[in-house]
């Protein structure tokens, strides 16, 4: 006889809006435009999206060097410096930016500031491309990055009294409110944005794991290696609690052994994980254990963005 198991399910979980829409508009170039469609940059940062695109005629590049005037280009969900779509113009290419809105807000707010005469200030992590694509909307040594609490320590600006500080909108709540602490007790005229950065769908997946940690022993987070919002969910979960939490991309990944004799486990996704690798884990237990499920909802999304116009024009 199978062993009990209950397995409590994050609610909400896995793609947001602005993962949903990048996936879409891929497809829908390949449908208006037919295959090779070049996609700059992974289009949101899963494999398992990535392959599926790939064999739907999408092809990944890292840099618009590699793509051929003649076929159109998707900028990924994270968005790109402003030097790209320059460059693209300038070599007369069909492009399309999938950048998720709320990344895009980011950007507009650095721009408002930058022309009121305020240093910018980034809160984000090194070589992430939505760092690299924000603090690109501006020109080069606008944007002073920081990365942890001590590094506000060391940051020298121009003028102490006109900054403003923007911040990745995948970084963990806590961490973020730290820093934040920091820059506000160091630099107290610091202006901060109207509305949080961090998106709605990083915040919502955070509360949800939060909510789960005391009624489980573990927690798997179903997501990529390169998945800034998957990583922080398991920085979450093991502040919260969890003495085992692990980042796994599909159900081979699990090690049956470092849960061996857990009676509950919760199971969670990054923003770029689908549904379909979720319901791949959640089969892998039942063919283990005898499984009970169990919804852990702290909110409810119904957020949804709309592609670029590209792909809503109708032919009368």
């Amino acid at each position: 006889m199978a062993e009990p198991l209950t397995l409590y399910l994050a609610a909400p979980r896995g793609f947001c809006a602005g993962v949903d829409r990048a996936i879409k508009i891929v497809e829908m170039a390949l449908e208006k435009w037919g295959a090779p469609v070049y996609v700059r940059h992974e289009i949101v940062h899963n494999r398992y999206v990535v392959e599926g695109l790939r064999a739907k005629g999408a092809v990944f590049v890292e840099e618009l060097a590699d793509c051929p005037p003649d076929r159109p280009v998707v900028f990924s969900a994270h968005g790109v410096p402003k030097a790209v779509p320059a460059e693209a113009e300038a070599r007369r290419m069909l492009y399309v930016d999938a950048t998720c809105p709320l990344v895009s807000k980011v950007h507009l707010e650095a721009e408002r500031h930058h022309q009121g005469g305020l240093q910018m200030v980034m809160i984000g992590h090194a070589g992430h491309p939505e760092v690299i694509g924000t603090m690109g909307q501006l020109p080069d040594g606008a944007v002073l990055l920081v990365e942890t609490v001590a590094d506000v320590a060391g940051l020298a600006p121009a003028d102490p009294g006109r900054l403003a500080y923007i911040t990745q909108t995948t970084l963990s709540i806590d961490d973020t409110a730290e820093i934040v602490a920091a820059l506000r007790a160091r630099f107290p005229a610091i202006v901060g944005p109207h509305k949080e950065d961090i998106c709605y769908a990083t915040t919502n997946r955070q509360e949800a794991v939060k909510a789960m940690a005391p009624k489980i022993e573990a927690l798997l987070v179903i997501g990529a290696p390169n998945s800034s919002n998957s990583q922080r969910l398991v920085e979450v979960g093991r502040r919260s609690g969890c003495a085992y939490a692990q980042l796994v991309q599909r159900a081979d990944d699990i090690d049956w052994r470092a849960i061996a004799g857990v009676r509950a486990i919760g199971i969670t996704a990054g923003a770029s994980a689908p549904e379909v690798l979720v319901e791949e884990v959640i089969a892998a237990f039942r063919a283990r254990y005898d499984v009970t499920e169990r919804l852990v909802e702290t909110a409810q999304e119904n957020v949804e963005f709309k592609v670029p116009r590209v792909f809503r024009a109708r032919v009368a």
